[in-house]
């Protein structure tokens, strides 16, 4: 009998964790062949993209080739885009890639499979605002998160050439959306700031920057317990950060963002991050998706429609035992990536499959070097532990470190903690090319 082939749509955070699992227990020892496909050859961590957009954190060093991987770790990888989806014959279709001069640089394939996991995660949603998709900038990918740290050098290094001792210019963001990436790139931005003048990049500093945070609800990080979400506001309002509540956006152009109050906010470079949806060509898969385009699946976390396909993250409606359904959140992929890996070891086993239920660990928010604020679950209750300061930035880095030591393992995790301490002293603290 062949062995099984599992393929994985997607390398974020939970899709790249699940393949590595899977390819050390099954694709390591022959018993299944584990594929996973991405759009891009590299990953690096989602939450992270706010540094990576004010250049505190470089991609270049942080990011992970897929190929190298995917070699040491027992998976194999594909790169394209699922353009469609056979269910009948159990096979998917990954559109040509195509380089920046219009040449084909590989054709359209066809992969067969026996068991599909979806882990597309999700994309801005911005809600067909008038002027958001051609004036602001998103940070789903990598890709725009470097484009707007070029963008923010640019209007630092364009305003520098206009410093007067009378009237000194002032560089202003607005920041749509006061979730978590939000009201961290607002922080991020005032510590860039500050570094790019120490480094002599410009003559402007912390003084010269205006951020706006515009959130149409009631308060910052809606989603968050309300202590958290005036602690973090409070800081913000420290650093000099604008914070508008209830404050809807209608429309955005090149120099002013546009508010439904008739309020006008003029503005250098704008951010949208005030929502998120699934990507699009999920809901043109033959699959039942919800109107943001998440497919809908049940707690074993296959699809209502078909048990062969799996799906789990952002671009999933996973229904919990309190009728609601699993947030889109970090922590959420994280533990849904460990109950489906064993569930497919289960199925390829002929093993009843496990109900996931979603256990919240609590929040963290990191305002760049200034502060962090968050709470801690304490295991079966509900009662929530407030932490800041030190305590609560060890917590939030130790994230990121638990992500790589899915990936890496422990071994290289640490070396990874070791080098990455040398580098903040041998290296600059921003990139500044």
């Amino acid at each position: 009998m062949s062995k099984p082939t599992i393929v994985v749509v997607g390398g974020g955070a939970g899709g790249l964790e699940l393949v590595t699992r899977l390819g050390r227990r099954l694709g390591k020892k022959g018993k299944a062949d584990v594929v996973l496909v991405d759009r891009n050859s590299t990953h690096i961590w989602k939450p992270l993209l706010h540094e990576v957009a004010t250049g505190v954190l470089d991609s270049g060093q942080d990011e992970i080739s897929y190929q190298a991987h995917s070699a040491s770790n027992g998976y194999r990888f594909q790169r394209g885009t699922l353009c469609d989806l056979d269910r009948d014959t159990r096979t998917l279709t990954l559109a040509a890639i195509i380089d920046d001069d219009g040449h084909e640089i590989l054709p359209a394939r066809r992969l067969s499979y026996d068991y599909m996991v979806m882990a597309v995660g999700s994309v801005s949603n911005d809600f067909g605002t008038e002027g958001v998709a051609d004036h602001c900038h998103f940070l789903d990918s990598p890709a725009q998160a470097e484009g707007f740290r070029q963008a923010l050098l640019n209007t630092f290094m364009r305003y520098s050439t206009r410093m007067t001792n009378d009237e000194p210019p002032c560089i202003t963001v607005g920041i749509i959306g006061a979730g978590a990436t939000g009201v961290e790139l607002a922080a991020e931005l005032h510590d860039a700031s500050r570094m790019l003048k120490s480094y002599g990049f410009t003559e402007l500093g912390r003084e010269h920057l205006r951020v706006h945070v515009i959130e149409a609800a009631p308060k910052i990080l809606p989603a968050l317990p309300d202590r958290i979400s005036q602690a973090v506001h409070k800081e913000l309002e420290k650093l000099g950060v604008k914070v508008h509540v209830d404050t809807r956006v209608t429309k955005v152009d090149d120099h002013a963002i546009t508010t439904s109050d008739d309020e006008r906010i003029d503005i250098d470079l704008g951010v949208w991050a005030a929502g998120i949806k699934a990507p699009a060509f999920l809901s043109e898969l033959g699959l039942q998706t919800e109107r943001n385009h998440r497919i809908k699946v049940a707690a074993t976390m296959q699809s209502i429609d078909d048990p062969h396909i799996f799906a789990f993250g952002d671009c999933a409606s996973c229904p919990q035992p309190d009728g609601k359904v699993v947030p889109p959140r970090a922590q959420a992929a994280h533990q849904q990536a460990s109950v489906l890996y064993k569930n497919l070891c289960a199925v390829i086993d002929d093993k009843p499959l496990k109900e996931f239920v979603f256990r919240d660990r609590g929040s963290l928010i990191s305002l760049a070097h200034f502060d962090a604020i968050g709470s801690l679950m304490r295991a079966a209750s509900a009662r929530s532990l407030f932490i800041e300061g030190n305590l609560a930035r060890f917590f939030y880095a130790s994230l990121y470190r638990m992500h790589q030591r899915t990936i890496h393992g422990s071994i290289k995790t640490a070396m990874m903690v070791v080098v990455d301490g040398l580098n903040r002293f041998l290296k600059p603290r921003l990139k500044l090319h």
